[in-house]
């Protein structure tokens, strides 16, 4: 049998999670937000200022709010990302739920001063929506390639951390030459998990 095109992951993924209750996905974001604090918390130095890049879930996809208020009550300054044009991620300080308006493509963006690109370099931890991420660290997205042309302004120490469901964690996914790996996969039930990048 041959191997699963990016299309065709994507399309088995996204009918997965539809299927998902309510249930599931209230416990499982649960379950990331608890697990990205200790993250964040353990991989701070001692009493320094932590900035985090993450995002605000839309849809199917893993976590919630949940995730973003419990890094914030850590002390971390949570930046997610604003869209324009294709290219590039711009950021802004995520400072509550109230804050969230409308934007394109079905997303939520904060309303206060929009942050440039290289302000993801702030960052030491960086959450990214997945669609599924592989053992290698090869990250699937929905195919726009915004995180691809952002993750390059990262600070080479930064940890990248695709967000996925613990099926989404698989042995392995086609890639292409500019897909940025993650280090490391976030799961509901496996939590923290390091990734091998080749």
């Amino acid at each position: 049998m041959d191997p699963l095109s990016k299309p065709e992951w994507r399309a088995r993924i996204l009918r997965e999670r539809r299927t998902l209750s309510a249930e599931t996905r209230a416990a499982e974001a649960r379950s990331l937000a608890s697990a990205s604090v200790s993250f964040v918390t353990a991989s701070a130095p001692t009493g320094a200022a932590t900035t985090v890049c993450a995002y605000v879930p839309v849809g199917s996809e893993p976590g919630s709010i949940e995730m973003l208020e419990a890094l914030r009550a850590a002390g971390a300054r949570v930046l997610v990302p604003v869209t324009g044009e294709p290219g590039p991620l711009a950021w802004a300080e995520f400072t509550g739920d109230f804050d969230l308006a409308r934007a394109g493509h079905g997303l939520r963006e904060p309303t206060g001063p929009v942050l440039p690109t290289g302000e993801i370099a702030a960052a030491s931890v960086i959450f990214v929506p997945a669609l599924a991420v592989d053992e290698h660290g090869v990250r699937l997205g929905r195919g726009a390639g915004y995180y691809d042309r952002t993750l390059g302004s990262a600070d080479p120490g930064a940890a990248l951390v695709a967000v996925v469901r613990d099926s989404e964690l698989v042995p392995a996914l086609p890639g292409d030459p500019h897909d940025v790996p993650m280090q490391y996969a976030l799961t509901p039930g496996r939590g923290l998990v390091a990734l091998r990048p080749e």
